[in-house]
């Protein structure tokens, strides 16, 4: 399984909070991690393996929306800064399009990607 990870600049502390709260999980499973470039950094100095794309602005959001393109991610966490402008939020609404498109899950704040992790981790220990 291949998860996208993007934060906006004011979500990045958010992302590795979440994500440390489902380490020990997460290396129990066959999991890898794509990032945009300072999420990545951010992700990996928590102490996970995560392949770093291009930053956001100059390309990473649209470098994962080809990954969903191709059928290359089974989910996308997005944790978008809904208060705050983004030069770049062209490519951020074509991403989350892409997503719908091609039928990727994508959680956009942690509530919901708390819960799809949590499916996904359960499923994972239950056999399915």
């Amino acid at each position: 399984m291949k998860i996208a990870l993007i934060a906006h600049d004011g979500k990045k502390a958010d992302m590795v909070h979440f994500l440390s709260g489902f380490k020990d999980k997460l290396q129990h499973i066959n999991v890898s991690l794509v990032a945009t470039g300072t999420t990545g950094s951010h992700i990996e100095k928590a102490g996970f393996k995560v392949q770093k794309l291009l930053s956001g602005p100059i390309g990473g959001d649209a470098q994962i929306a080809a990954m969903a393109a191709q059928k290359e991610l089974d989910l996308v966490i997005f944790f978008r800064d809904p208060l705050d402008k983004h030069p770049h939020e062209p490519d951020v609404q074509m991403l989350m399009r892409i997503c719908d498109v091609h039928n990727i899950p994508l959680a956009t704040n942690p509530a919901s990607a708390e819960l799809m992790f949590k499916h996904l981790t359960t499923a994972v220990y239950d056999g399915k």
